[in-house]
């Protein structure tokens, strides 16, 4: 007896399956969300502690994010809630039913890398 060709999975990545820009930007979004909760919630969280403790406890702070680690963390954040903030309005237009064609979603997707860059280097321009 013949076995039946099936198809494969789509999650088989490689030789079978090349990504698409809707997939990786639905893969980036949690990624952005995860992010931005193990490192920018901490971050945020630290910062009004310094806030509300002093002065002494707020110049700590901004001692520690002063160097390169701490500036590439800043930069890390913003450009990772700028993503998460316009992806995330793209999944509420989403959500109405609208733009769901492979055109419109892809040129929404490139909509939001684009403003993500722009949002992102006029936010770390007010804050660097």
């Amino acid at each position: 007896m013949k076995e039946k060709q099936r198809p494969l999975s789509p999650f088989m990545i490689g030789p079978y399956y090349k990504p698409q820009l809707t997939s990786l930007m639905s893969i980036s979004h949690r990624a952005s969300g995860v992010f931005l909760s193990v490192v920018g919630g901490p971050l945020l969280l630290w910062w009004l502690v310094a806030l509300g403790s002093g002065p002494e406890a707020y110049d700590s702070m901004l001692a520690c994010l002063d160097g390169w680690i701490g500036k590439l963390t800043l930069v890390a954040c913003v450009f990772a809630l700028s993503f998460h903030l316009l992806n995330g309005i793209r999944h509420l237009v989403w959500d109405t039913g609208r733009a769901l064609d492979i055109k419109t979603a892809y040129t929404a997707g490139w909509l939001v890398l684009i403003g993500t860059v722009i949002l992102s280097a006029i936010l770390l321009g007010v804050l660097l």
